[in-house]
C-alpha cells in the first residue's frame, strides 16, 4: 500500500519548516544542529531580531517559529502579533531564559497566540550540555508542529452520550448541580483556561475550581496571578492540606501533583512529589481520580486542549462516580490530544467548542441546565 504525504503525493511526509529567531549566534547554531540531527525539521531561515523574524514569517510561512523574547530592537513579545498576522498558521514556540519578568511576558504571549514555551538554561554550558533541555526543546517543537496540522474528523465508531455542539445531553447526565470544577489542560491551555473562566463569570463564586495546567514550576504562580487579574476572582497555588473553598481558583504548582483529600469533613488540597503519571507532573489523572473518589457527581470535569492522553483514565473514573465530563471540541483546540483521547475512550459527556463551554457551565451552576 502506497503511503501518501500530507500534500497527497506518494512518499514520506515532508519535514516541518522552522525559522529560528534569537539574537545569540551560539543559540541559533545549536538549535539548527539539533533540528538537522532530529531528521524531522527543515530550517528555512534564522533571525537575530524581531523585525527580521516578522519578515521571515511573511516570506517563508514556516510551520514553526522558535522565538526568543530578549532581542535587540523589536523584541519577541512585540514581534509576536506581527508574526501571526504575516503567517496566521505558524505555530510559535517561545524559547527564552525565564526570569520573573520573562515569565510574566511569556504567559501574556501564550494568551495572544504563542503555543508553548521552553526555558533556556541560564549558562552557555547548561545550554550546550543539557540533554534534558535538548529533549524538551525537540519534544515541544514537535508538539507545536503537530498542532499546526489539525487532526482528522471524529472516528465514526465513537459513540457519544451527547451530540457535539448541543447542550440537552449534558443536562440529562448531570444528576446534581456541580459545586466543583476540575480542569485539565496542556499545550494551548493558558489561553483556553482563561477564556473558559472569563465566560463562566460570576458563577465561579458558586464553584471551587481546581486547575491542572502542564507548566514548568516557575510559571504556575504567575499563571494564577494572571487569571486572578483577568477575571477578578482569587486564584493561587494551594498548600498541602489547605481547605478548598468556593469562589477561589486553585492552580496546581508546576512540577508537583495536585490531588484532593477529605479531612475532618472538609475537602482539602493534597500536594505531593510522586512520580510522573503518563509522563506528567502535575497530572490531570491524579486530580480527576481524587475528584471521583471524594466528590462524585458534585464534580464537573473539563478537559481542554493539550498533547497526549493525560486525564483519560481520570475522566473514566469521574463518569463511573456519576460526574459529567466536558471535552473541548477538535476545531477550537490547539491540539486535540487530551480531549480527543477522552472522546475516543467514550468518557466524554459532552464535546463543546471553546467559545461555548463557559456559558454551558454557567447555566449548569446557576440553573441546573446549560445555557
Amino acid at each position: 500500500m502506497t503511503r501518501l504525504s500530507p500534500s497527497g503525493t506518494a512518499g514520506a511526509p515532508r519535514h516541518k519548516t522552522v525559522v529560528i529567531a534569537d539574537d545569540s549566534v551560539v543559540v541559533r547554531g545549536l538549535f539548527a544542529r539539533w533540528l538537522g540531527e532530529s531528521g524531522q525539521f527543515h530550517l528555512v531561515a534564522v533571525a537575530g531580531d524581531g523585525e527580521t523574524a516578522v519578515a521571515h514569517a511573511g516570506r517563508f510561512k514556516p510551520d514553526v517559529m522558535v522565538l526568543d523574547l530578549d532581542m535587540p530592537g523589536v523584541d519577541g513579545a512585540t514581534a509576536l502579533p506581527q508574526i501571526l498576522k504575516e503567517s496566521p498558521h505558524t505555530g510559535v514556540l517561545l524559547a527564552t531564559t525565564l526570569n520573573e519578568r520573562n515569565t510574566r511576558i511569556a504567559l501574556e504571549c501564550m494568551t495572544k497566540g504563542a503555543m508553548d514555551v521552553v526555558s533556556k538554561p541560564d549558562s552557555r554550558n547548561g545550554l550546550t550540555l543539557s540533554l534534558e533541555f535538548r529533549s524538551e526543546f525537540l519534544l515541544k517543537l514537535g508538539n507545536v508542529a503537530q498542532a499546526r496540522a489539525k487532526p482528522g474528523a471524529l472516528p465514526v465508531d465513537v459513540e457519544l452520550d451527547f451530540i457535539p455542539g448541543g447542550n440537552a445531553g449534558l443536562r440529562q447526565l448531570v444528576s446534581v448541580v456541580p459545586r466543583y470544577l476540575v480542569i485539565g489542560a496542556s499545550t494551548g491551555g493558558p489561553r483556553a483556561v482563561a477564556r473558559v473562566l472569563f465566560d463562566i463569570g460570576d458563577a465561579l463564586h458558586d464553584l471551587t475550581t481546581i486547575v491542572v495546567q502542564h507548566m514548568p514550576p516557575v510559571f504556575t504562580a504567575s499563571f494564577a496571578e494572571q487569571i486572578s487579574s483577568y477575571i477578578g476572582i482569587p486564584a493561587r497555588e494551594p498548600f498541602d492540606g489547605e481547605r478548598l473553598v468556593r469562589g477561589t481558583i486553585y492552580v496546581a504548582p508546576g512540577g508537583r501533583h495536585l490531588g484532593i483529600d477529605r479531612r475532618l469533613g472538609h475537602i482539602t488540597a493534597s500536594i505531593d512529589d510522586g512520580p510522573p503519571v503518563r509522563f506528567c507532573r502535575p497530572a490531570v489523572d491524579v486530580l480527576f481520580n481524587d475528584a471521583a473518589r471524594h466528590l462524585g457527581p458534585s464534580a464537573l470535569g473539563l478537559v481542554l486542549t493539550g498533547m497526549g492522553a493525560d486525564g483519560t483514565e481520570g475522566a473514566g473514573a469521574l463518569r463511573r462516580a456519576g460526574a459529567a465530563v466536558i471535552a473541548q471540541d477538535e476545531q477550537s483546540s490547539t491540539i486535540w490530544g487530551m480531549p480527543g483521547s477522552i472522546v475516543r475512550a467514550q468518557h466524554a459527556s459532552a464535546v463543546i467548542a471553546l467559545e461555548d463551554i463557559g456559558a454551558a457551565i454557567r447555566g449548569l451552576v446557576r440553573t441546573g441546565q446549560p445555557s
